[in-house]
């Protein structure tokens, strides 16, 4: 579980960066088209993610918490490792 002072930073970084696409797309949220305003909706809620993931981040230099924000693939394992049925690297194909 996230430490209350992480929670807190979560919710101070999410209230500022909503604040602002709030006041730039007040109008896409209140729209009368479902489809523009549930882009709207997912907008606010990339926020959101994005401010746990720098809240939670603090030990990662920028381009880690750039990788993570961005959503990358981790690194692909070697053509030759075989992940068993919990996802640990198992044996070796021959």
């Amino acid at each position: 579980m996230a430490k209350d002072d992480t929670i807190e930073n979560r919710v101070y970084l999410f209230e500022s960066l909503a604040s602002s696409y709030i006041s730039a797309a007040s109008e896409l949220l209140s729209s009368e088209d479902a489809a523009v305003r549930a882009r709207a909706r997912r907008a606010l809620a990339e926020l959101a993610y994005v401010s746990c993931v720098v809240s939670d981040t603090g030990n990662l230099s920028a381009e880690e918490v750039r990788e993570r924000v961005l959503g990358n693939p981790e690194p692909a394992l070697p053509p030759d490792v075989d992940l068993d049925d919990k996802g640990s690297k198992g044996k070796k194909r021959k």
